[in-house]
């Protein structure tokens, strides 16, 4: 029987590393059939590796920076000498104690108060333009302002310190321009000050009822509880506003006219009144502007 022999010849692959010649015979005799498969590599086998370098991306390690100055903003050297006698923002730095003490106190706040000693004077009906009457009055201004306002905006700053510490670090408590001993004796002194002040004033004026006086105790634990914790009446919204209205329009008007008449309760309540009105105008114009 003949054989018939079928012979294939095919490159197996190469991917680059491999090369082969692979044959098939495929036969039959005598109904059998066989099959050889050979297989022959490429004597020369060339290996490629790939470096891969991972590179970690740099990120900024350095600390973040606070934006907060250190020293107040630079304002022309004339204005800023002023705003730091009178107590507002854009005070030159200073390092006479004097100075900074008036600075506690915040002068540009005394004005309003002055002012509510004038129309409670007034108001009483028995303000006469004599001397003593002088007299009295510009002590029961000092009573409201140096004195008491003095003492409060003190006590303000001293409950602010850690909070100023972080937004006004330059303002003198935080700043260390006077220290905290020196802070905690103002705020006696003129505490002290001004209830001897108005007890005075009471004997001065003939009264049998310290009514100044108890006005002026009054105010003073009004603005503590204001400024310091845990009541803290200036974090409460409307109830912090008003005992700040109240502070700077009903006591003052209230101290003017128990001085040089009587303080009646239906002057007392449209005081009051008065001081809320201002509180909404104030809120007012305040949403109004933000």
């Amino acid at each position: 029987m003949a054989a018939l022999v079928h012979s294939i010849s095919f490159t197996g692959f190469k991917n680059g590393n491999y090369s082969g010649t692979r044959s098939l015979f495929t036969g039959s005799h005598s109904g059998t059939s066989s099959l050889l498969l050979r297989l022959t590599p490429n004597p020369t086998l060339s290996l490629h590796r790939r470096n891969i370098r991972v590179r970690a991306a740099e990120t900024d390690t350095n600390p973040v920076e606070s934006t907060t100055p250190e020293k107040a903003p630079a304002k022309n050297e004339g204005s800023s000498n002023l705003n730091q006698l009178l107590g507002i923002k854009g005070a030159a730095q200073e390092t006479d104690k004097w100075k900074i003490r008036l600075q506690l106190t915040k002068p540009v706040t005394w004005a309003p108060l002055i002012w509510g000693v004038v129309c409670g004077a007034a108001s009483s009906g028995n303000f006469n333009w004599t001397v003593e009457d002088v007299t009295k009055a510009i002590a029961c201004m000092v009573l409201s302002g140096p004195l008491l306002t003095g003492y409060t905006q003190t006590l303000n700053d001293w409950y602010d310190r850690e909070i100023d510490a972080i937004n006004e670090p330059y303002r003198p408590i935080p700043s260390g321009a006077i220290s905290e001993s020196e802070v905690i004796t103002q705020i006696w002194v003129l505490l002290l000050g001004g209830l001897g002040l108005a007890a005075l004033l009471d004997v001065w004026a003939g009264h049998t009822v310290p009514s100044v006086f108890y006005i002026a105790v009054g105010g003073s634990i009004l603005s503590y509880i204001y400024s310091a914790p845990p009541l803290k009446l200036k974090q409460n919204g409307w109830i912090g506003n008003f005992a700040l209205g109240s502070s700077y329009i009903c006591l003052p008007w209230w101290a003017g006219q128990a001085l040089f008449g009587t303080l009646k309760p239906d002057v007392m309540v449209l005081t009051v009144l008065y001081s809320i009105a201002g509180v909404i105008f104030l809120q007012q114009g305040n949403s109004t502007m933000l």
